[in-house]
């Protein structure tokens, strides 16, 4: 992907996926049929790095963010990805605890099979669908994390936490338990994120050097 096509294609992205006003959510991705409500997945230990994670000022559906850091070191694909992810910040599920939302439902549409539950992975996936890399060997996308992980694992994406640096654009992974997007890194290692299924919705995050106790790094091209 040219960096002439990527711009393009962040551009498109930016002005197709931005809310209607008044905080529209649009509808549900058609064919995608109603699932009964789970209950969202949750995991101490995740809990308390996010506890220690600070997130940006609230921002009106659609609004971009102020950016943050770096994206020094980003791949032309990665950075259409976050800008799809920065359309979305403040999406947020409806009710709350529900898993669900018609935004929420479009963020499915990435994922072959998904059914209403944790969304992470889901949003990760469209995010990466959207900047026309979609995540799986066909493109199918992924609603587990340690699915998602594995897949990166063996196509060569994957970089563990203690092996490598990330870069803005790639997909940051804890565990089996959660997975966001990098925005920006700092010089000084901090990172700066936005996150799918993060105290129900999408938001951003900040985690210091060395406090964000990812598993590792997916990078997406």
């Amino acid at each position: 992907m040219t960096l002439e096509t990527t711009l393009a294609r962040i551009s498109a992205i930016e002005s197709a996926l931005a809310p209607p006003p008044g905080g529209g959510t649009g509808a549900p991705a058609p064919g995608l049929a109603s699932a009964s409500v789970a209950s969202p997945a949750s995991s101490t230990s995740f809990s308390q790095l996010l506890n220690r994670a600070s997130t940006s000022s609230t921002l009106l559906p659609g609004a971009s963010p102020i950016a943050l850091g770096t994206t020094a070191g980003a791949s032309t694909a990665g950075l259409a990805a976050v800008a799809a992810a920065k359309t979305q910040v403040g999406q947020a599920e409806m009710p709350p605890g529900s898993n669900e939302s018609p935004r929420i439902a479009e963020y499915r549409s990435a994922v072959q099979g998904a059914v209403v539950g944790p969304w992470c992975a889901d949003f990760a996936s469209w995010c990466a669908a959207q900047a026309g890399i979609p995540l799986g060997e066909n493109g199918e996308g992924f609603q587990g994390v340690g699915a998602l992980w594995e897949w990166a694992e063996a196509s060569g994406r994957a970089i563990p936490a203690d092996e490598g640096s990330p870069a803005p654009g790639d997909l940051i992974v804890w565990g089996s338990d959660h997975v966001g997007i990098i925005e920006a890194v700092d010089p000084d290692g901090t990172i700066h994120t936005i996150e799918g299924n993060s105290s129900d919705e999408v938001a951003q995050r900040t985690y210091g050097p060395g406090e964000s106790g990812a598993t590792g790094y997916v990078r997406l091209g």
